[in-house]
């Protein structure tokens, strides 16, 4: 049985027990604080388990691309050294939300496991919870009771909380789980030890397959558990490890799921894949496995950077270049190579990666470039402090760091090459280092909720009013406490809003809260951002003293949004709209929207382009952007279209957006834009006013960034310019041509500096001669001696400062030199040193630079030879001068 009859075969059979099939969820989390990535396939139903949103169907199944690399769930450094552990990996799952329970769950798996894959009935072992008195949860009897006729009991494992109890994160719905297992041993093996007495020992046959979650609690923030108003059953198996399992092999990666891939890699080596334990087997592995975690979130909106989510992604992809250059070879881009593989090997079920090949493709390659690079490079730098260990045997940590640091260069591939020379790396130093570094550069305070305060409740999800009035009555659903970096703040819910929450880039409206009570008005709450969790609009409002009695004794709420600024903020969204268009028609269909940021002030739009937009591309696209504008095309807005109808429309969907059955289509012109979009917009594209361009650059690697303003932002802007020009018309006495009088000031400022740069020299070539008369010998400890020159010298810049310590040295055999100066209040030093002394006398100019520069309150270093420092303390430099006639004396 294939990889896609498997698949198709589990959709199929569920699909046959009246469950909605959906389709998986990005890899990238939107809309959730608590996850970077979907690293399970209950993420994307997580609100209905929070009583958040109604499900489209009470029975649901999917398969849910996950990624597991950081966080808790984190299994990154498994990979490529067992069998079964992975980065990204696909995770099939039946829901029930208020529904079936245990035992429809119990008895469809084991069905579908034995009846439909055919799996061997005593190869199959399952887990119950044992039950946890700290938590007062009992042995679940039921799941007990249920599998003991199906499976016997000789069968059942009793898990513990660690492996049978699952929670979401600190709070949240949870409940006991029932694992199944499965036994891929020989005969022989399972002869001689019995396959239950290796369930949860990490052997790479005997692994877990399905885990049947039973979601009946609810942890609150102080610990406890509370039984949930409806029961739940979220269920994942691994399908990498089902197709091990069905097509009975000893290794996910021997499935078809990976052998594509892995053919792939065999033809680019040059060398023969044994699946083994030897480092080009592991090597292959991983990048079977990486490359998919890459391509996948490529194409679901990520690239790869030094921030966030898209530095996991770029650590994936620069470990698996890592692996193939040190163990296959492969000394040029490889991993791109890969892609159109494995895009149509998955074109039928995730298609977003086929549509997206090309640039898929070219993002990996410029990576793989860069890295390559930086490997060698970093690989010179390390056999270079190699070399100057001079008989130790470790690496000092902060000299790691800095590898890692400064050239991307892993800390492990220093202690593989490290190991490979017979010498070790100093690792709690390197990660003393590291975590100094995460200290100075973590910006963002820890933050804590406490328990929803609940006070009505929610019949359906929050209603969002504000496309149609910008204030409106409601009432409090919840609120809760929250701690973060600008102190203590609360969250508000409301049955029905006007607030637009943070999403789509469009950031969040603020507003007011009026509290009324019986017949008055008890209070009036500022609300300073709108946010989404999950299926939540969330009102962030200031903590103040008396704030839950006046949220309480509120019997209604009256929102109002600031509709200025959303006036603003919708100016600036539809005009992305025409401006996404106009990309398009001028740079071409390539261009695809990466990322946006709509706000009040300005708008940003990120979109795949592979070259820096020129200024006359940017000329067109304003100008027909401004066009649009002029034409005051009207808002065409559809609200609930099916998403089918929605497509056939025409409109523009974004790459690692989830969409359901029906979406919001915006259309300005169907001939010229139509998207699907949940921001709020202009009624007419006249609105906007004008649109002007405030910037153009690079995001990463085949993704460039545009900056503009609109509305009363452009008129500030061209005010503001305007005026500029007219003071630099009242400068110039009021020419005709301002930049041509500009021109020539600048030329002849240009003139003068060349005559003032030609004075300066001749100074210096006269400082030089005078300094060579004071040159002296100097016989060090009865050895055969050198030369030494220490004085204060008048010089107009540190460049100049090096450059006669270079003319000096060229004028003199075996000089040492210590020359000081005050550049503009400025002390400076430059140290110059002659062979004889680095390598007869040990000496290093840029240590001895660096004691001089602690009378000058500075630091500096450089080379052996030549070194340089700064410093705030001028009147140090006689005693540092004298420091270094001793030090070369």
């Amino acid at each position: 049985m294939t990889s896609h009859e498997i698949r198709r075969h589990f959709l199929d059979f569920f699909r046959s027990k009246e469950h909605l099939i959906v389709a998986s969820a990005p890899l990238v989390a939107k809309n959730d604080p608590t996850l970077m990535f979907n690293n399970s396939g209950m993420a994307q139903f997580k609100d209905f388990f929070l009583g958040n949103g109604t499900p489209p169907s009470k029975r649901v199944a999917d398969t849910q691309k996950c990624l597991r690399v950081s966080g808790k769930h984190n299994d990154l450094e498994d990979v490529g050294f067992d069998t079964y552990h992975h980065t990204m990996f696909e995770m099939l799952g039946n829901w029930s939300f208020g529904d079936y329970f245990k035992k429809e769950a119990i008895h469809w798996a084991w069905e579908l496991l034995t009846d439909v894959y055919k799996l061997p009935k005593d190869r199959l072992y399952v887990s119950v919870f044992q039950g946890d008195d700290k938590d007062n949860v009992p042995f679940d009897q039921e799941a007990f009771d249920l599998w003991k006729p199906i499976v016997g009991e000789d069968r059942i494992i009793y898990g513990n909380k660690k492996d049978n109890f699952w929670e979401m994160g600190d709070t949240g719905p949870c409940g006991p789980c029932s694992e199944i297992h499965v036994d891929l041993r020989s005969p022989e093996e399972v002869a001689e030890k019995p396959g239950k007495e290796l369930v949860n020992a990490d052997h790479p046959q005997v692994v877990e397959i399905w885990n049947l979650v039973f979601m009946q609690f609810n942890r609150k923030a102080d610990g406890s558990l509370e039984p949930l108003p409806a029961r739940h059953v979220d269920t994942g198996m691994g399908f990498e490890r089902l197709c091990m399992a069905i097509q009975q092999k000893k290794s996910n990666y021997d499935t078809d799921v990976f052998s594509g891939t892995i053919n792939v890699i065999e033809e680019l080596s040059g060398k023969k894949y044994e699946a083994g334990t030897g480092m080009s087997d592991v090597a292959m592995r991983v990048i079977a496995d990486h490359i998919r975690a890459v391509s996948f979130a490529i194409a679901d909106g990520l690239v790869p950077s030094n921030a966030k989510a898209g530095y996991v992604i770029r650590r994936i992809l620069r470990r698996a270049i890592r692996y193939g250059y040190s163990y296959l070879n492969l000394t040029e881009p490889f991993m791109t190579k890969l892609v159109p593989t494995l895009a149509m090997q998955f074109a039928d079920v995730f298609p977003e990666l086929n549509a997206q090949r090309d640039f898929v493709a070219t993002v990996i390659r410029e990576e793989e470039i860069s890295f390559l690079r930086t490997l060698g490079t970093g690989l010179g730098r390390l056999d270079q402090i190699i070399g100057d260990l001079k008989g130790k045997e470790v690496i000092p940590g902060e000299t790691v760091f800095e590898l890692n640091d400064t050239f991307g260069f892993p800390a492990d591939l220093t202690a593989l090459i490290a190991r490979e020379k017979g010498l070790s790396i100093d690792e709690t130093g390197f990660q003393t280092a590291l975590q100094e570094q995460k200290v100075r550069s973590r910006k963002d305070a820890q933050s804590s909720a406490g328990d929803w305060i609940e006070l009505t409740e929610l019949d359906n999800k929050v209603e969002f009013v504000g496309y149609d009035q910008p204030e409106s009555y409601a009432q409090i659903v919840k609120y809760r406490k929250i701690q973060n970096k600008q102190g203590t703040q609360v969250q508000v819910v409301l049955d029905k809003t006007p607030f637009y929450a943070e999403s789509g880039g469009q950031i969040g409206d603020t507003g007011t809260l009026r509290l009324f009570a019986g017949s008055g008005e008890i209070g009036t709450l500022t609300v300073l951002d709108t946010k989404k969790e999950n299926d939540l609009t969330i009102h962030i409002v200031e903590n103040s003293t008396g704030i839950d009695e006046l949220l309480t004794e509120a019997d209604s709420v009256y929102a109002a949004i600031n509709t200025s600024r959303r006036a603003q903020i919708a100016s600036n969204h539809s005009a992305t709209h025409l401006l996404h268009s106009a990309l398009r028609e001028v740079l071409g269909n390539h261009v695809a929207q990466k990322g946006s940021y709509v706000g009040p002030d300005a708008l940003r739009f990120d979109f795949s382009h592979f070259s820096k937009v020129t200024d006359e591309q940017l000329a067109e696209v304003e100008r027909i952007v401004n066009e649009k504008v002029r034409e005051d095309i009207p808002l065409d807005e559809k609200r609930n279209v099916p998403i089918d109808q929605a497509k056939q429309l025409g409109a523009t969907a974004l790459f690692g957006e989830k969409y359901g059955d029906f979406v919001r289509v915006i259309t300005f012109d169907p001939s010229y834009s139509v998207e699907l979009c949940g921001g709020t917009h202009v009624y007419r594209t006249g609105h906007i006013g004008l649109f002007k361009f405030t910037g153009e650059g690079s995001v990463s690697t085949g993704v460039r960034r545009v900056e503009a303003k609109t509305a009363l932002g452009a008129e500030t802007l061209v005010n503001e310019q305007m005026a500029v020009v007219s003071e630099l018309k009242d400068l110039l006495k009021a020419p005709k041509d301002v930049v041509k009088a500009v021109q020539a000031l600048m030329d002849e400022r240009s003139t003068l500096q060349k005559q003032i740069e030609g004075l300066q020299n001749e100074k210096v070539q006269q400082l030089k001669n005078q300094l060579l008369d004071k040159v002296e010998l100097v016989n060090r400890n009865g050895g055969s001696g050198h030369s030494r020159l220490v004085e204060k010298v008048d010089v107009p810049s540190a460049d100049a400062l090096k450059q006669l310590a270079y003319d000096l040295k060229a004028k003199v055999d075996n000089l040492a030199v210590v020359l000081g100066a005050d550049i503009n209040g400025k002390p400076q030093l430059a140290v110059m040193l002659p062979d004889s002394l680095i390598q007869g006398k040990n000496l290093n100019a840029g240590q001895v630079v660096k004691e001089l520069a602690k009378n000058i309150k500075g630091g500096g270093g450089g080379q052996p030879f030549f070194a340089t420092a700064g410093g705030s303390d001028s009147s140090g430099l006689d005693a540092a001068l004298a420091q270094g006639k001793e030090l070369l004396g």
